[in-house]
């Protein structure tokens, strides 16, 4: 085996400080671009890949490890002027770009340095199928324990299919303080385009921290249950008004928009990711016409658009060709709905700016914007425009069917939360699930929210949404096929495009409505599938999946997961810790 020792490669994990804070490379205009493959690889070419039929369950073996070293610790950040304690990773948030060729094994090694208070954490890897590695899927309480304070713990995933995607904490609300990051797999590409500009990040941002906020909306008073966002940012870049402080919070106006270059002529990939807490994105460039290619890791038939719908956990990547004059800037926009129920921001317009070959670095584009039309359904992109390039037919006969409503209430003791089927999801981070069910233990607490689908092939799940708020849908070990959506319920025979249906591992369940999804249950674990708002998760909007009971009993989980639990029973022993919400 190839081993390839890799932190920051391409300097997108270089600092500079500022102001006291650490920011990275991200959204500057030396940001190197992306290749359209790693070199170091030990295979003809150089290429891991040819001939592509679907990159699904296809992925070459590259013999190649590329490992990565992660301190997550708490710092000061000001991404927008407004200094706020955040939870950085080596220092920096955004954390550092993680890329592989497709094929390969990817080793990231966490060191949990977060003190003053401490707090356990695990790290996911978004869209990540984990075949044969579901211990690796990041989630406490269910693939594993916390990381203590003060341990290390080591993942080792694989890159199953190419793509653009994050990774992000999966403890409580810590990625909307700061713990998150792009990651890139390289592979074969159904479009040709000249340039591949890198992740793009878009997203609100909160000037709280945000263990303030969750105890907010998980507390008992109701004039704290909503949260507007503070700010829009493009790669963790925006300015704010600093006149709009008052408690004498260090603040510094025009702290910067990112920025990026463009040549007259050349094809553009970007790599859109909505990392946000709480708002829908619409992503759009002035003048410009967006080709949509994939959605999530799937990709699809090329559509023109002048914007792409991005619920949070959603990725995107579109080509742009650079068509402006020479000297020409353009903004860049990220725009939260500023509209019930689809977002809640005090600032919803986010900016960058794209400057042509020899515009000024200084240059002001003029404001043209594209129109957004109103939707307070916040759905995705419609399914018409959404088809997989490599089709994958429906299975009309699943094996079973379950349906599943989300509740918003108030319960006895006062607080907000989210039940699904009558019960809302809470952690019991000291006995994950994975390891319950791999020692045959398949009687689960009932607020752990398992669902034992058991050795049937395929599965469906009907969602019905029985409140006002939007819930983005993620499924950790699938993707899910969109068998049906929209209001009320659901009739039980209209199915969207069943010889090639959407398929995409974030779909919103919009207000009162229903979703029903499918997956062909191929991929033995216990997989979570919860809305991905931070705040919605933390108030108990969650289930877990349990698939083929029978091979999770036969797998060989490695003994780095026990001694994680070792490592967290001990420090428990000792420590109060507080999980005020949900935990997931």
């Amino acid at each position: 085996m190839v081993k390839v020792n890799v932190i920051s490669l391409l300097g997108l994990g270089s600092l500079r400080c500022v102001a006291g804070s650490a920011i990275n490379t991200l959204g500057m205009l030396e940001a190197p671009t992306l290749p359209k493959f790693l070199t170091n690889n030990p295979l003809p070419d150089g290429k891991p890949w040819g001939k592509l039929t679907s990159p699904v369950g296809s992925a070459p073996t590259t013999g190649v490890t590329r490992r990565y070293d992660f301190m997550f610790s708490r710092g000061v950040s000001s991404p927008d002027g407004f200094q706020k304690d955040s939870l950085l990773i080596n220092g920096q948030s955004p954390g550092p770009l993680i890329h592989a060729n497709w094929g390969d094994w990817i080793e990231i090694t966490v060191h949990n340095n977060i003190t003053n208070p401490d707090e356990g954490t695990a790290l996911h890897w978004h869209g990540f199928l984990q075949h044969n590695t579901p211990w690796s899927d990041g989630v406490p309480s269910v693939s594993q324990c916390p990381i203590a304070p003060g341990s290390s713990y080591t993942y080792r995933i694989r890159a199953e299919r190419p793509g653009t995607t994050w990774y992000h904490a999966h403890y409580s609300a810590q990625y909307a303080g700061g713990l998150y990051g792009p990651l890139v797999v390289y592979g074969p590409s159904h479009v040709d385009y000249d340039v591949d500009l890198g992740p793009i990040f878009v997203s609100d941002y909160f000037h709280r921290e945000y263990f303030h906020i969750v105890a907010d909306v998980v507390g008992t008073n109701a004039t704290r249950w909503g949260q507007p966002s503070d700010n829009t940012m493009i790669n963790a870049r925006a300015n704010f008004n600093c006149s709009l402080v008052t408690d004498g919070t260090p603040c510094h106006n025009n702290a910067g928009l990112s920025k990026f270059r463009f040549r007259k002529g050349k094809t553009y990939r970007l790599r859109l990711i909505n990392s946000s807490a709480g708002g829908l994105v619409y992503f759009s460039i002035d003048n410009h016409t967006l080709q949509v290619v994939s959605a999530d890791f799937v990709p699809i038939k090329p559509y023109n658009a002048t914007y792409v719908t991005l619920n949070i956990g959603n990725r995107a990547d579109v080509l742009v060709t650079a068509a402006g004059d020479k000297d020409a800037a353009f903004y860049m926009r990220a725009t939260q709905p500023n509209y019930f129920p689809c977002a809640r921001a005090n600032q919803p317009n986010g900016t960058a700016i794209i400057l042509y070959d020899s515009a000024a670095e200084n240059s002001i584009p003029a404001e043209n914007p594209h129109p957004i039309p109103v939707d307070t359904t916040c759905s995705n992109d419609p399914l018409n425009l959404t088809i997989p390039y490599y089709p994958e037919p429906l299975n009309r006969q699943p094996s079973v069917t379950r349906q599943i409503v989300a509740t918003l209430l108030v319960n006895a003791t006062g607080n907000q939360v989210y039940e699904m089927d009558n019960s809302s999801f809470h952690a019991n981070y000291n006995n994950p699930l994975l390891p319950q069910a791999n020692r045959g233990n398949l009687t689960f607490e009932r607020q752990s929210n398992v669902y034992n689908f058991g050795s049937n092939q395929t599965v469906r799940i009907v969602f019905y949404n029985n409140n006002q708020a939007p819930h983005p849908m993620h499924l950790h070990g699938y993707d899910m096929t969109i068998v049906s959506l929209g209001p009320g319920q659901w009739d039980g025979t209209t199915v969207f495009r069943p010889d090639n249906p959407m398929r995409r591992d974030v779909q919103m369940l919009s207000p009162f409505s229903h979703l029903v999804v499918q997956f062909e249950a191929n991929n033995p674990g216990v997989w979570a599938f919860h809305c991905h708002i931070a705040w919605h998760l933390s108030m108990g909007f969650y289930i877990n999946v349990l698939v083929r009971p029978d091979e999770v009993r036969r797998m060989q989980i490695p003994s780095a997961t026990k001694r994680g639990c070792d490592a967290w029973s001990k420090y428990t022993k000792d420590h109060t810790v507080q999980q005020i919400d949900d935990g997931a």
